[in-house]
């Protein structure tokens, strides 16, 4: 390489590099023995705040319970070593637990196909975006996305977009039925959140008929642990049900990976973005499973790929495959009813304190919102330094409305002991 450069010797390659710091000398410590190594790193992480303590912070980033046998099989070189399996004949396992987390998101959604999956809800709501205005061809150029989809989706869905020539409507709305005011001819589809970004519950029937007369499509971003509990986004008539996965069995892993799910109609699978797994028996009869569909462009022509921009995040994937065979229909659903429970007995704590009162009284699953006697900044700062509790989400931030207002959620992890300390420490706030 020095020969190919013009170089004699390493010397004179660094010769241009001032002679004070060619060759420095580190002052480092005396060595340390790998126990003495590990002591002290304990050390320091012990002083570092963390989310295993009590902690009530939601928005779009949940503390639930994993499983221990979930990093088991996710552990396993055989998994988290594998990337794309486009061998069939040698990624059966693979290929086997992406067929097998489709069939659960299918039925958790209420929907007919599911793709494997993408980076995080918030790109999974944007692809299902395009995917709506493919579907249109391309003639329909209005996006109405409610004003109670997560911000950060929000903002994923415009960076997406942005050149299409699409028209994203609907931030200013007050309520989401205000959302069948905005349909018309032009209306390639409509994004609501289930339950929405402050928590709440909605019968979404009436609007999926609004948005199915204009011929529009509704895509619903759903959280996975409320569908243990509450109707499925199939069941009213969702078209596209998207969301973030995270919650089960990824943990909050500082912010990711995180995990973005997608299923839809069968209909609209050749529209899809992403792959698809699919069933079918060799030459002998026996089960295999193959990659049906792969319309990334990496696999096929890029102008006929749906999108150039989807992953498959298959170790989370498969971190939410482990997650739902393990607590099965009914733990999903203990799981759901605990934070619905949990939740709603710290909001009727909170709310019969002085100086807090309920943002509205519609019903919620795990999150709600209070409006506080104090700036929500200060209500956390006391909260985190005076009672080592990490507080909950200022609403303010987003909404010009609820200046003044914290969003609190409420999940299994969370116990009663907490709860009473979080009330015990509000008083205080309020006092």
């Amino acid at each position: 390489m020095l020969a190919a450069i013009g170089v004699r010797s390493i010397e004179e390659l660094f010769e241009a590099v001032p002679e004070f710091a060619r060759f420095p000398e580190l002052d480092l410590p005396p060595a340390l023995s790998e126990m003495e190594v590990r002591w002290e790193m304990e050390m320091l992480a012990d002083a570092n705040l963390t989310a295993d303590g009590p902690c009530f912070l939601g928005a779009g980033a949940y503390r639930h319970f994993v499983p221990s046998v979930v990093d088991a099989v996710i552990s396993r070189g055989e998994f988290y070593t594998a990337y794309t399996p486009y061998q069939p004949e040698v990624s059966q396992g693979t290929l086997q637990a992406i067929f097998e987390y489709q069939s659960m998101i299918c039925a958790l959604t209420g929907m007919e196909a599911s793709n494997a999956s993408h980076y995080d809800g918030a790109t999974a709501t944007a692809e299902a975006v395009i995917t709506a205005i493919n579907v249109h061809r391309m003639k329909r150029h209005k996006v109405i996305l409610s004003p109670f989809v997560h911000p950060e989706n929000r903002a994923v869905v415009r960076t997406y977009t942005q050149g299409m020539g699409l028209r994203v409507v609907g931030d200013d709305v007050g309520e989401a039925a205000q959302l069948m005011d905005l349909l018309d001819e032009d209306t390639a589809c409509v994004i609501v959140q289930y339950p929405d970004f402050m928590g709440r519950i909605e019968d979404l029937t009436p609007l999926a008929e609004a948005v199915h007369a204009v011929g529009a499509l509704l895509i619903v971003v759903a959280d996975p642990i409320a569908l243990g509990l509450l109707t499925p986004p199939g069941s009213f008539g969702a078209d596209i049900v998207v969301g973030e996965g995270q919650g089960m069995g990824a943990g909050l892993n500082f912010g990711g990976p995180y995990l973005g799910f997608f299923a839809t109609r069968d209909k609209y699978v050749r529209k899809m973005a992403g792959r698809l797994v699919g069933q079918t028996v060799d030459v002998e009869g026996t089960r295999g499973f193959v990659l049906t569909l792969s319309t990334r462009e990496q696999h096929i022509r890029r102008e006929k790929a749906t999108s150039n921009i989807c992953t498959n995040q298959g170790l989370i994937a498969l971190a939410a495959a482990v997650y739902m065979a393990a607590l099965g229909r009914c733990g999903m659903r203990q799981v759901a009813e605990l934070c619905y429970h949990k939740a709603h007995y710290a909001q009727q704590r909170i709310v019969a304190l002085e100086g807090f009162s309920p943002v509205d009284d519609r019903p919620f699953f795990k999150e709600f919102a209070v409006r506080c006697p104090r700036p929500v900044k200060e209500v956390n700062a006391h909260l985190l330094e005076e009672w080592g509790i990490i507080g909950g989400y200022d609403l303010g931030q987003v909404y010009a409305a609820w200046e003044g207002c914290l969003l609190l959620c409420v999940t299994e992890m969370n116990s009663r002991e907490e709860i009473d300390v979080l009330v015990e420490a509000l008083q205080e706030v309020a006092s």
